[in-house]
């Protein structure tokens, strides 16, 4: 009795008040995507790529923010686990970019590091990117780029009670879709 009554309180469950897909319909509308918040993939034709883009959401104490998370994952000629995130540095000014070791060939992200910080124009697109967090990982045979985006989130709040969409300005999608057009271009000849 009493287990089953802890494995119902404990069970992973969606916070209250969550929404599924609306935060993705906010984000479709705001990017110009209209099939993103049905197909949930976000491209440019021009360019010729594409990205997934899925909610996540982040419960806390009386409220809960649901994030949009970016994944580009393109094939990777070149083996060797690794698995970094990068960073922007600077205190109170975004003063450049950092990779931060997470696991995997430690010559590999030596190399890794080295390669993406040289290239110019994606540095330029991340620069003024307002990012949560940017991971990249290669796992068999392939990269995998995770992009959380501050803005196209929602919170959602109990106590007062109220709900806001943090739209992402025509600036950050400009750098958004700029960072992810250098990354597609850039990951398969890593």
């Amino acid at each position: 009795m009493i287990r089953s009554l802890r494995e119902r309180l404990l069970a992973p469950r969606a916070p209250s008040g969550y929404r599924p897909g609306a935060t993705l319909a906010c984000l479709a509308r705001n990017l110009g995507q209209h099939n993103l918040a049905a197909a949930g993939v976000i491209h440019d034709p021009a360019q010729g790529w594409q990205a997934k883009v899925h909610e996540r959401v982040e419960a806390h104490l009386l409220m809960h923010i649901v994030t949009c998370e970016f994944q580009l994952q393109l094939p990777a000629p070149q083996g060797g686990e690794v698995s970094l995130e990068l960073r922007h540095t600077g205190a109170l000014r975004r003063t450049g970019l950092a990779c931060v070791y997470r696991k995997g060939d430690r010559a590999r992200f030596a190399q890794l590091r080295d390669r993406l910080l040289k290239q110019a124009a994606l540095v330029a697109a991340l620069m003024p990117l307002d990012f949560k967090r940017l991971t990249l990982a290669w796992r068999d045979g392939q990269w995998l780029l995770t992009l959380e985006h501050m803005g196209g989130s929602e919170v959602v709040n109990r106590m007062p009670a109220f709900r806001r969409y943090i739209p992402i300005s025509p600036q950050q999608r400009v750098h958004l879709m700029a960072s992810l057009a250098q990354f597609n271009a850039l990951l398969p000849n890593l």
